[in-house]
């Protein structure tokens, strides 16, 4: 079991500059939904950020701490297309 701020950090700690919100779904602290918006994922691919994620937190989901993490990645300009503010 992870808390959220520790998704953050591991997260953080892979991808530079990255804007971070979790969402503990269970309560358990096992099961998350994950926002990331960061430059590090500009040109790539979606399958290519979602990767730079899970490497960030691979060891926590190796030892099954994380059991399920559904992603939502953006790059900066993705992100403000959204009209979403940077605390959603």
């Amino acid at each position: 079991m992870v808390s959220s701020e520790q998704v953050v950090s591991m997260i953080q700690n892979g991808l530079s500059e990255a804007q971070v919100h979790v969402n503990d779904l269970t309560g358990g602290g096992d099961h998350f939904e994950v926002t990331v918006i960061s430059a590090d994922f500009e040109g790539r691919s979606l399958v290519q950020q979602h990767q730079m994620v899970y490497r960030a937190v691979q060891e926590a989901m190796s030892s099954e701490a994380i059991h399920a993490l559904a992603l939502k990645t953006y790059t900066p300009q993705t992100w403000a297309a959204t009209g979403a503010t940077a605390n959603a």
